[in-house]
């Protein structure tokens, strides 16, 4: 039988439906030897601020046997830089890569925009979703249905030739809302979830919370089922196509978030605990199980819960 894994997004091929999710994988080496795995179809980059960050104070992430814990703080070396290591990375791969930008004040998002666009991704990700970092910017931008379109409007404006990807946040009372109007503004396609809370763990002994910065973004197996909801709740309430993420760490957890509504699946806090070959892993089990499910084409189970 003859299974086809090779997926269409936003009019990209990509070679699997699998991609790496932004800060788990930061630098250029990482992304280089990262793309060189059978199993991942694209890459995503550090999300990318005006100014260079140095992020929370360690330790920044932290596991609790079920998921993990994570405040890295958008630690990044600032849109300039970012730049010019998104073109190095493009001589070193030919799979699509997905640029993320993460703006602190909503104006700050189409000049990110414009001049990532100049080093030419496959896609630009709108992470309005972040909720490691409320001290500094307030409640995410995704957390509010207006200010989540006028992002994307904004946006759209200077950038016109590149799809544009909105990463929304689960912490929210209808994600169906904001889903529905960043897709009114305009949006290319959804990216969901980002990390659930912020939570804490604490070190019993110590008397203190264990990371650095007290709470951080639950991710991991933990949060699956919240994804999966999510993105189902998304696929029903728009077109656009889906990059679902959330606690996958198998073929069979990939398999069941396009089941939900994702066409691409993304994988990150797995990286952790299962290295970058997490990839080929996860892809030959989606393999074996279609095989054995006899799913031709993933078309076939896209969204069909």
């Amino acid at each position: 039988m003859n299974i086809h894994l090779k997926t269409k997004f936003c009019g990209v091929l990509f070679s699997t439906p699998l991609v790496s999710l932004s800060g788990i994988v930061v630098d250029i080496s990482g992304n280089t030897r990262l793309a060189k795995f059978k199993g991942i179809g694209g890459i995503t980059t550090k999300s990318a601020s005006i100014l260079p960050r140095e992020g929370h104070p360690i330790p920044r992430i932290a596991s609790f046997g079920a998921g993990y814990l994570n405040n890295v703080g958008l630690r990044n070396p600032g849109i300039d830089k970012s730049v010019k290591e998104l073109i190095e990375l493009k001589k070193t791969t030919k799979k699509p890569i997905i640029a993320s930008i993460v703006g602190f004040q909503l104006q700050e998002l189409p000049i990110l925009a414009q001049k990532i666009a100049a080093a030419k991704p496959e896609f630009i990700e709108l992470n309005l979703s972040c909720p490691n970092v409320d001290d500094e910017a307030g409640k995410p931008i995704a957390s509010d249905p207006l200010l989540s379109a006028i992002a994307v409007s904004e946006v759209k404006k200077v950038v016109k030739n590149i799809p544009i990807i909105a990463k929304l946040t689960p912490n929210v009372v209808d994600i169906k809302k904001v889903a529905y109007e960043v897709e009114e503004a305009g949006v290319d396609a959804i990216s969901a979830i980002n990390t659930v809370g912020p939570g804490m763990l604490i070190d019993f002994k110590r008397r203190r919370a264990v990371l650095g910065s007290r709470v951080g973004g639950v991710s991991g197996a933990a949060i699956k089922p919240v994804a999966l909801r999510c993105v189902n709740d998304i696929y029903k309430t728009v077109k656009v196509p889906i990059l679902g993420m959330g606690g996958i760490e198998t073929g069979r957890d990939a398999l069941e978030m396009i089941m939900a509504g994702a066409t691409l699946v993304g994988v990150g806090s797995a990286i952790y605990k299962g290295g970058q070959q997490v990839f080929d892993k996860i892809f030959s089990e989606m393999q074996e199980l279609c095989q054995e499910e006899k799913i031709g084409s993933l078309k076939k189970i896209r969204g069909i819960i």
